[in-house]
């Protein structure tokens, strides 16, 4: 009877110590949470970039000029509900960019471009699909300092009677940000008849005055030449998917542009 009850006793603190473990376990799960923070894009600027979780720093640093893509996780305790990220430059410790993450926000991913002093958003380059050109832009006018939005408008030039045919077109681009995605069908280049006169053909991206037809360099010491002044562009006759970050490039006073980036 006395070893009954000792076995009683013995079960009854198991089950208690059992049952503490478990109420322990628990907590751990719902207290603590990994939250998962992906951090991508490209840095155009000479500077490498560190990248700090409240006070941990990562080991992996931002290579300036390139693109980038990396991993990181923090692990936030029962008394932390956000953690904050900065990302700053290594060599001057520049502070670009910082953010508050909040546990309930789940999975965090970040996609920017940084480019002289400046961050914004970084686009997803849309898929290649068969037969179909995409197009993305961002507009530096660094020389005309044109601050107003512009159309890119895309289509084909007709050489013998020096006609320019719209496809379609970007609206209201904003310097230094990123437009839409257009997407136009490809097409040939090769000679061919335009109302019964066999004339060469060349794709263009003309930058136009938002909502006009009228070149954005209109009113300032430059011109717009029918045929060397076009927005860079891939071949016309393959499928392709583009994003392009375009500056101000001219010859004289020909307007051209010069691809900072491409991808």
């Amino acid at each position: 009877m006395k070893a009954t009850k000792i076995s009683l006793f013995l079960l009854s603190i198991m089950a208690f110590l059992l049952a503490a473990c478990n109420k322990d376990k628990d907590n751990f799960l719902y207290k603590d949470q990994i939250l998962p923070i992906i951090i991508k894009g490209y840095n155009a600027t000479n500077e490498e970039l560190k990248v700090q979780l409240d006070t941990f720093s990562s080991p992996r640093m931002i290579s300036s000029h390139a693109s980038f893509e990396q991993s990181e996780s923090y692990t936030l305790r029962s008394d932390h509900k956000a953690v904050k990220l900065n990302i700053s430059e290594k060599s001057t410790g520049k502070l670009v960019f910082e953010k508050e993450l909040k546990k309930e926000d789940g999975p965090v991913t970040l996609n920017f471009l940084y480019m002289d002093g400046r961050i914004s958003d970084m686009p997803e380059k849309p898929a290649v699909q068969d037969e179909k050109i995409s197009l993305t832009y961002m507009f530096v006018p660094d020389i005309t300092g044109y601050s107003q939005p512009v159309d890119f408008v895309i289509g084909k030039y007709f050489s013998t009677p020096k006609v320019f045919e719209e496809i379609t077109r970007l609206k209201n681009v904003k310097p230094y940000e990123f437009s839409e995605s257009a997407r136009i069908s490809t097409f040939s280049t090769a000679r061919q008849e335009y109302n019964g006169v066999m004339t060469s053909v060349s794709f263009q991206v003309r930058i136009y005055k938002a909502g006009t037809n009228i070149p954005y360099v209109d009113g300032t010491a430059y011109t717009w030449n029918e045929l060397s002044s076009t927005a860079p562009k891939p071949a016309a006759s393959t499928a392709s998917s583009k994003l392009y970050i375009i500056s101000e490039y001219p010859n004289g006073n020909i307007m051209r542009f010069f691809t900072r980036l491409e991808l």
